[in-house]
């Protein structure tokens, strides 16, 4: 081999790996997005309505991935399996506590329960309970989704200012949101926690009542922010900002009056319901809190959490300060100026 060939196939080698490397560059970032309740949790119906968003399948390509339940999504984010997990007040410092993953940042809000003016999940009993309010559980079985869930926590707290110990004086049983109605009216249980869209069901409404809401128990609370992890928010910095641009676009879309009733309808195609099921109260006052900036309230969020530890659910005390990014998606508002310019 002469030294023109060497030459001209190292070159034919470079000018390769460089085509490779930009083909590379060009091919959007894959972000997997967790969520739990559809519609309700955005990112299951997030571009669903399309030309609103201006990134989406440019810089980065989303991919909602579907839980059951939060604590799932802690193991997902630790095994790198999804990129940006939905955790709660609840379940927040049990990945910071228990999994050690020190590393985790709240980035951006999702949905509030309990804000003045807006949806708080319900305490349900059936309308021929002699329960009229929660000093009168004790005795009573209790339905949970999950143990150490949003709700679980805001219902044992709501027992203890009762005065009512959720150890020895209640049985607390867990079941799925979907299996709760049945469960209350067949009179396996005597009360259930529900939220939107679950409490919306008219045969729920017809056949129970309410007796408390989480506010009662939680004040405002932070149902659920955007959490990532530090090292990935550090090598796609540009992107994220791309993404959460998109993300207030869409947020603000689904929560403009002007576009409700397209909103009700993606959001029954997408859960394959009627759209009636909607129309009364999804992205309107009656429905969570989703702030248009998708800045999380940090000083609700901690005393959500300190509850929690309050409650046995914690061992230490955690300084949500600490576990806090709201540089990308400030500077992603910063991009849309007013909410009006979004629409």
């Amino acid at each position: 081999m002469n030294r023109g060939t060497a030459w001209g196939r190292a070159g034919l080698c470079a000018v390769l790996a460089a085509c490779a490397t930009l083909c590379q560059a060009a091919e959007p970032l894959k972000i997997r997005i967790a969520w739990v309740v559809p519609v309700t949790n955005i990112p299951s119906i997030l571009f669903d309505k399309k030309g609103v968003a201006v990134h989406e399948g440019q810089s980065y390509a989303m991919e909602a991935v579907h839980f059951q339940g939060t604590p799932p999504m802690i193991t997902a984010l630790a095994t790198g399996d999804i990129e940006i997990g939905l955790l709660g007040f609840s379940s927040l410092p049990l990945g910071i506590e228990n999994a050690d993953m020190k590393d985790l940042r709240i980035i951006a809000d999702e949905l509030r329960d309990g804000m003045p003016g807006y949806y708080s999940n319900e305490f349900m009993v059936r309308r021929d309970s002699p329960v009229r309010s929660p000093a009168d559980l004790k005795g009573r079985i209790l339905a949970t989704n999950a143990y150490g869930s949003a709700v679980d926590v805001a219902m044992r707290a709501l027992l203890k200012k009762n005065g009512i110990d959720a150890k020895s004086d209640v049985t607390i049983v867990e079941a799925s949101f979907a299996s709760m109605k049945a469960m209350l009216l067949e009179k396996k249980v005597d009360l259930v926690p529900t939220g939107l869209p679950f409490a919306e069901d008219p045969a729920l409404r017809a056949q129970a009542r309410t007796i408390a809401v989480e506010r009662d128990a939680m004040g405002p609370n932070a149902l659920g922010v955007w959490v990532a992890r530090a090292g990935f928010l550090a090598r796609n910095r540009a992107v994220m900002v791309d993404l959460m641009e998109d993300y207030l676009r869409m947020i603000r879309w689904y929560t403009d009056p002007r576009n409700h009733d397209e909103a009700v309808a993606i959001a029954a195609a997408f859960a394959k319901r009627p759209a009636e099921i909607f129309a009364g109260w999804l992205f309107t006052h009656k429905d969570y809190y989703r702030d248009p900036d998708g800045l999380p309230d940090l000083a609700a969020l901690q005393a959500n959490i300190d509850v929690e530890r309050d409650l046995g659910f914690l061992k230490q005390p955690v300084d949500i300060r600490q576990y806090v990014d709201l540089t990308i998606v400030t500077e992603a508002a910063s991009r849309l100026k007013t909410p009006a310019q979004a629409k």
